[in-house]
């Protein structure tokens, strides 16, 4: 069973017991963090997709550390011109383990009774009674005004 779940902001295609690193949580280490936003759900062949997000399924996980990724060096130069930039970047990352996928959970609260609209019908009559109104042709222009 796996499932692709949206977390901070990225998609990670994920199952039990697998390590995951991703950008860096509020949450504390050693605690525990569900995420709702599940894309796809893949239950030994038989796979259900959300629109935009699966109904009921959660992906419930530890936080294991907070940690920063490998140092990436961004380097630019212009030849001839003298012009060079050093900078560098460590991305700051959270380690988590996924403990479950839980499929089914408890259903969202029923959204309240929509308002009736107008019936369509009586639109189109006060449409059809209405007078429609000509526009008059635009004058044309005389080049030729001299004779």
């Amino acid at each position: 069973m796996y499932a692709i779940v949206e977390i901070a902001g990225q998609q990670f295609k994920v199952s039990k017991d697998l390590k995951v690193y991703v950008h860096r949580l509020t949450n504390e280490e050693g605690s525990k963090v569900s995420f709702d936003k599940v894309l796809l759900l893949d239950d030994n062949g038989t796979i259900t997709l959300g629109a935009p997000a699966v109904e009921g399924a959660s992906v419930e996980a530890k936080v294991l550390q907070h940690l920063k990724g490998d140092k990436v060096i961004v380097f630019k130069k212009k030849r001839r011109k003298g012009y060079k930039k050093r900078n560098g970047h460590r991305q700051y990352l959270t380690q988590i383990v996924i403990e479950g996928i839980a499929v089914g959970a408890a259903p969202k609260k029923a959204a309240a009774p929509k308002k009736e609209a107008a019936p369509v019908a009586e639109v189109v009559a006060e449409e059809a009674e209405a007078p429609k109104v000509k526009k008059a042709p635009k004058a044309k222009k005389e080049e030729d005004t001299q004779e």
